[in-house]
Order: C-alpha cells, then sequence, then structure tokens
C-alpha cells in the first residue's frame, strides 16, 4: 500500500468555499479511482493549504487509476472549474512503515 498526500494552495480565506466545492463536484469522480484516506486544512506551515491523503495498492496501481481518471469525461470538465482555486498544488508518495497503522 502506497498513499499520496496531494497538497493544494488555495487563494487566502478561499478554504471552506474550496472544501464544499470539491466535495460536491470532484469527490464524487475522483472517489472511482481513488481511496480517500483523509483530508486536512493547514493550520501551520503553508497556510491556505488543504491536504489529501488517497491510498493505492502500489505505484503501478496508482498509475493506473491516475490513467483512468484522466480520461474521465466527467473529471475533464471538472478540471476547468478547479483551476481558479489552486495557487499551488503539490504531490508526495508516502510508503506506510510496517508498524503504521495505515
Amino acid at each position: 500500500m502506497i498513499y499520496e498526500m496531494r497538497t493544494y494552495q488555495v487563494p487566502p480565506g478561499k478554504a471552506p468555499e474550496f472544501l464544499k466545492f470539491y466535495e460536491k463536484n470532484g469527490l464524487p469522480i475522483i472517489s472511482r479511482y481513488a481511496r480517500l484516506a483523509g483530508c486536512w486544512t493547514q493550520e501551520s506551515g503553508t497556510l491556505n493549504s488543504v491536504v489529501f491523503l488517497w491510498g493505492y495498492e502500489d505505484f503501478g496501481h496508482r498509475s493506473g487509476q491516475r490513467a483512468k481518471l484522466g480520461q474521465d469525461k466527467e473529471w475533464q470538465a471538472f478540471i476547468p472549474t478547479l483551476l481558479p482555486y489552486l495557487v499551488h498544488q503539490e504531490s508526495v508518495f508516502l510508503v506506510p512503515a510496517p508498524f503504521s497503522p495505515l
């Protein structure tokens, strides 16, 4: 199992609006291809950031699922509506230690 930590920096004050927008419009689509392990807002470090943790079986599974997501017509239509919320985005892959509860 691997996890992808995706961090989205949004314009100041827009995190609550972004979360509502994403939950309603993006989450139903991406959830067909990835398992959401958690979602957080940052209260320290880079502020105005939202962090998603997505679970995949392995890197190959992640690559295949992201390819399918990229071909999804609903996702393709969603992306342009998401872009005004994004200031910066970052993706980090995490491999759990043997004793990790996740």
